[in-house]
């Protein structure tokens, strides 16, 4: 942990989470997800202090209202599929939190917007499998946010916004997905250069005034490449990014991490 910070608000990170279990097994090439696992793993010595739990938004779970795992022990939810054996066998043991489930649904109830707790649902690759690389203790209390189904981006800026004070309690927000996912252009090279676009544009609005991030991001479709970079009514990879965003407030916006993967750019930011 970054023991010169003397700030015990934690900061806000949109993190790429890779394809399925990428880290824990062989690739072709070998090194094709080591960066994005080494920055994964730096997260921690960017924190000012051990969160005291995590809020994950994940890519793979959307709901029609906001939802909230509640349970206090959740399970795993193996939902890739084609992959080795001992990928099924993962384990990621973090406890859940239902008293902070609690508290983030009347935030978001007193906000004007519908919300359910589940103490049946379980973590995700989406949750586990970059959680398992950052926190590899699973020491640290879990809370997963669902998206809501209708992928409305200033919705999702809204519900960040209402969660932002959690923060300061020590809980780490995560927003899980990829800042490039068309499935039809990982490994295609006619995809570089759009990707490379996208990313220029999401990367300067990242790092605009607050004002002007939030209304850029509630037209990302306007943006160049942006049906090349996620698919119009399949970007739920993008919407953890809106979330992270609103949790932002008025932090300044960073890109930590960019490379490019499968022939296509892939970038993580940090606010805070």
């Amino acid at each position: 942990m970054n023991s010169e910070s003397t700030s015990t608000t934690q900061p806000v990170f949109f993190v790429p989470h890779g394809a399925g279990p990428c880290f824990f097994m062989d690739w072709q090439p070998a090194d094709t997800w080591e960066k994005m696992a080494e920055f994964l793993q730096s997260i921690s010595s960017r924190l000012p202090q051990q969160p005291k739990a995590i809020l994950i938004i994940s890519a793979h779970w959307q709901t029609p209202v906001f939802s909230i795992t509640a349970a206090k022990q959740p399970e795993l939810i193996y939902d890739y599929s084609g992959f080795p054996k001992h990928t099924y066998e993962l384990t990621y043991p973090a406890l859940g939190a239902p008293v902070l489930a609690e508290q983030i649904s009347e935030l978001l109830t007193n906000a004007g917007l519908d919300n359910e707790q589940d103490a049946i649902r379980g973590f995700d690759h989406g949750v586990f499998i970059p959680l398992k690389v950052l926190f590899p203790n699973a020491d640290i209390p879990v809370v997963q946010l669902s998206l809501r189904r209708d992928l409305d981006p200033k919705t999702h800026l809204m519900a960040g916004k209402t969660l932002a004070s959690l923060r300061e309690e020590g809980v780490l927000i995560i927003g899980s997905g990829m800042s490039f996912h068309n499935m039809r252009g990982y490994g295609d090279a006619n995809f570089t250069a759009p990707s490379k676009k996208f990313d220029e544009w999401l990367t300067k609005t990242i790092n605009a005034d607050p004002e002007e991030r939030l209304a850029a991001l509630t037209d990302w479709s306007q943006a160049p490449h942006a049906s090349d970079a996620h698919p119009l009514g399949a970007e739920e990879h993008l919407l953890p990014l809106m979330v992270a965003v609103g949790a932002a407030g008025n932090d300044q916006g960073k890109r930590v991490y960019s490379q490019q993967v499968l022939k296509t750019q892939l970038s993580a930011f940090q606010f805070g």
